[in-house]
């Protein structure tokens, strides 16, 4: 066998034991989790209000507060961001302004949560408590928005940035207008790729604990408004576990929000694949 051949046989091998890790890693963990926390799920667990801190009881409020906090936030963030990512990549040209605005997004995606959720208790939950709630879904959710906003920005505008120019000439040489072959040419091809940011930034919402444990404040209550309290189901996990040791419920509440993942990714996994046959 040649040197080519050997290193490329032993790159392989390599490449195929970190794949092969990476897999192990993650069945394990999820058959830990499953195995453990499906015996947990129940009806009465799915629709009971906790009691005792949580260590008895259902997880309803927390299923709720997690669909009104992934809710508002998106309400909030998907414009915002969408709408930014339109502005840099079809309105702007390469400049020291759209170089700030990038290296601002970008430093953002790399700010720690904790910081982020420091500064939406110190702003939205004190600051701003008359508006907000204190801690509140909306706390949570505002804390929320600027979490995710780079990772929608940044994805958006690669989107964006993927469409042929072809596209936007002939529509342009037709006599349309810049907003009209945006609206009717480039966002439909776009949208598979933005609607990837938008699932990525669920996945971080569904998944965070420090921030949202300092801005929506951890209540075990159901919550009614967007100036309630209320806690994720990542958040209950955490404090349960945390606070009265009973591991039974932890594993249960997670087996429900690992339930949610897969069922938010193979929903988006279709949406996706829809689309692109669609647009393609």
């Amino acid at each position: 066998m040649s040197k080519v051949k050997r290193n490329q046989w032993i790159a392989f091998g390599l490449l195929s034991l970190a794949t092969a890790f990476t897999i192990v890693i993650l069945l394990a963990i999820l058959f830990y989790v499953m195995s453990q926390g499906l015996e947990m799920i129940s009806w009465e667990f799915l629709t009971e209000n906790p009691r005792n801190m949580g260590a008895e009881g259902g997880i309803y409020p927390a299923i709720l507060g997690t669909i009104y906090l992934v809710g508002m936030t998106l309400l909030i963030a998907t414009p915002i961001g969408v709408g930014t990512a339109i502005y840099l990549n079809e309105y702007t040209r390469e400049g020291p302004f759209k170089r700030t605005i990038r290296f601002t997004t970008e430093a953002l995606a790399g700010i720690p949560s904790i910081v982020f959720g420091l500064f939406g208790f110190v702003f939205f939950v004190i600051l701003l408590e008359p508006y907000t709630g204190g801690w509140s879904i909306l706390s949570g959710s505002l804390t929320g928005v600027i979490m995710i906003l780079p990772v929608i920005i940044r994805a958006s505008e690669e989107a964006l940035r993927n469409v042929p120019n072809a596209l936007r000439e002939g529509s342009l040489a037709l006599g349309t207008t810049r907003w009209y072959t945006i609206k009717k040419t480039v966002l439909p091809v776009a949208f598979p790729g933005i609607l990837s940011s938008i699932i990525l930034s669920i996945g971080r919402v569904v998944g965070e604990t420090a921030a949202f444990l300092l801005t929506l404040g951890g209540s075990l209550l159901l919550p009614r408004t967007i100036f309630d309290g209320s806690r994720t189901l990542s958040l209950h996990l955490y404090m349960v576990a945390m606070e009265t040791g009973n591991m039974d419920m932890a594993l249960g509440t997670g087996a429900v929000l690992i339930i949610l993942v897969l069922i938010i990714n193979f929903t988006a996994g279709f949406l996706f694949k829809r689309l692109v046959k669609r647009f393609s």
